[in-house]
């Protein structure tokens, strides 16, 4: 049960990751550098950390990399609204499926992390 929690969370974060890439390039042809490599570093990052995770060396090591992923995608909607607010995007319906997919992912890390620090269980990778 637990790797497949982590399967759709990684699933999940790589298309988000890969969707922020794009959006990296976007903002690049439109000149925007500053927040757009925020952006691009923090959207790719959640990725990274989930996989950290489920290779934690201990379950307190698995929240902590959640927690880094949960941070991320927290601060990826902060880039987002702001590129928003500053009209670098548009408040249109691609910028509010990227933001709703971002939420998701965050939903999801924050569900994973209550479930951890409730359970007695090991971390998911059941090799450790």
């Amino acid at each position: 049960m637990a790797d497949r929690s982590y399967n759709l969370i990684l699933t999940k974060a790589e298309a988000f990751a890969l969707r922020i890439v794009r959006l990296y390039k976007y903002l690049q042809d439109h000149h925007e550098t500053v927040m757009s490599k925020q952006v691009l570093r923090s959207g790719t990052s959640i990725g990274a950390n989930v996989t950290e995770g489920h290779y934690a060396a201990s379950k307190a090591d698995f929240i902590n990399k959640y927690v880094i992923a949960q941070k991320e995608a927290a601060e990826t909607l902060y880039w987002i609204n702001l590129l928003v607010k500053s009209e670098y995007l548009s408040d249109n319906e691609q910028t509010q499926s990227i933001i709703a997919d971002c939420d998701e992912i965050l939903r999801m890390l924050v569900s994973s992390i209550k479930t951890a620090r409730m359970n007695n269980t090991t971390i998911p990778n059941s090799s450790l």
